[in-house]
């Protein structure tokens, strides 16, 4: 079981962890051993996870979430196929907690009448400066 926070607990059977060969240099000890660790979290099918939480973590996702609404991560940063599997779950866990926080609500604002008035007033120089840019007329 993976603990984020009080309420929620990842189980298990949520999580499927495949292990395959990484790619990169490592001589012999890429070609043999299989260290890299693909985590797959079905996060649309946890009843572990209140909705708000999966669509924020949906959008934090992004190429990582599958059609069929898992999460996958790949790690292949070490050579120890251990330590591959214990980042790829501290990752889960960050995506996770950052899904729950929720984002401030975005209050609108209005521009202040004296910046209103300087941005009107270096608008106006601005054209009279390029209408000066005209073609240059006879002399008579």
């Amino acid at each position: 079981m993976l603990r984020i926070n009080d309420q929620i607990s990842i189980e298990d059977w949520e999580i499927v962890e495949t292990f395959t060969r990484a790619q990169g240099p490592g001589g012999q000890n890429v070609n043999k051993v299989s260290t890299a660790v693909e985590l797959r979290f079905e996060a649309d099918r946890s009843p572990n996870l209140p909705p708000p939480v999966k669509a924020r973590l949906r959008r934090l996702a992004g190429r990582k979430w599958t059609t069929d609404g898992a999460l996958v991560l790949l790690v292949q940063d070490t050579r120890s196929q251990a330590r591959n599997r214990e980042i790829a779950r501290e990752r889960l866990a960050e995506m996770i907690v950052k899904a729950c926080e929720r984002p401030k609500r975005r209050i609108p604002t209005k521009p202040t009448k004296g910046s209103q008035r300087r941005r009107l007033k270096t608008k106006t120089i601005r054209g009279e400066v390029k209408a000066l840019r005209g073609k240059v007329g006879d002399g008579e």
